[in-house]
């Protein structure tokens, strides 16, 4: 599931095209497609904070929490954590965009009464739970009490510049993953001049990763976008007015 970006730009030229308001060259577009992109992306989390607050519908489709939900569950992972010796912290992943869940995989290792190896027998099992992340000016009140020191059954993290600190009966070193939401790749439409013609090239190009259903609403902030880098105050009003159109559609 994704947005072409080819039919985007085309879509775009075509309306400045038909209005004569001017052209927008491909690496101008390739700004505005990543700025509209991030704009209706970001959006979704405000939206989800305000429809959470009223009441939603029991209709299957035009629920708005489902729908705003399975626009960002595109954009759901997890990733195993990578521990960084020098800055004794785990390294966030290069495409985060929002933390979610910090999970540790735990190991116990106790003995058992084996039919076939006898008594005291070690079996290992393995429990994910989830790290509560802390406040790094709570770690020592909260490690200096023995009711709410971190054990490896219920571990804490805290969140710095470097990445993130795990703590249970010691520093945690592994089997740390978490679950996050990604960012969207950069969009760019490629293209080879052919015959002074820039000939749109499908296979370096990178399509929007956003829902298909925000293909019409990036072409209205494209030509917003587009509306002042041209100077044509009025086809940015007109694109603004779109857009405030249909985001008061969608939210009334």
């Amino acid at each position: 599931m994704s947005v072409s970006i080819d039919t985007v730009y085309q879509r775009v030229l075509g309306i400045l095209n038909k209005e004569q308001r001017g052209y927008v060259t491909p690496q101008e577009f390739n700004l505005f497609a990543n700025q509209a992109q991030l704009d209706i992306f970001e959006q979704y989390f405000y939206d989800i904070n305000q429809f959470g607050r009223i009441p939603g519908n029991s209709t299957e489709y035009s629920d708005m929490l489902t729908l705003l939900n399975e626009k960002i569950n595109l954009f759901e992972t997890s990733a195993s954590m990578v521990y960084n010796v020098p800055l004794e912290s785990f390294v966030l992943p290069a495409d985060l965009y929002r933390l979610g869940t910090i999970i540790y995989t735990n190991s116990t290792t106790k003995n058992i009464l084996s039919p076939t190896l006898g008594p005291n027998t070690p079996v290992t099992t393995t429990e994910d739970v989830e790290v509560e992340r802390i406040n790094a000016n709570e770690f020592l009140y909260i490690n200096s009490s023995p009711l709410t020191k971190p054990k490896n059954v219920r571990p804490i993290y805290v969140a710095n510049t470097s990445g993130i600190k795990v703590y249970g009966d010691v520093a945690l070193i592994a089997n740390v993953k978490c679950n996050y939401i990604k960012e969207p790749v950069k969009v760019e439409w490629k293209y080879q001049m052919v015959y002074g013609e820039a000939l749109y090239d499908s296979t370096y190009s990178i399509n929007f990763q956003l829902h298909p259903s925000e293909e019409t609403e990036l072409v209205v902030k494209v030509l917003a976008l587009a509306g002042l880098v041209i100077k044509d105050i009025q086809m940015y009003q007109i694109a603004s007015g779109e857009e405030a159109t249909n985001t008061q559609q969608e939210k009334s």
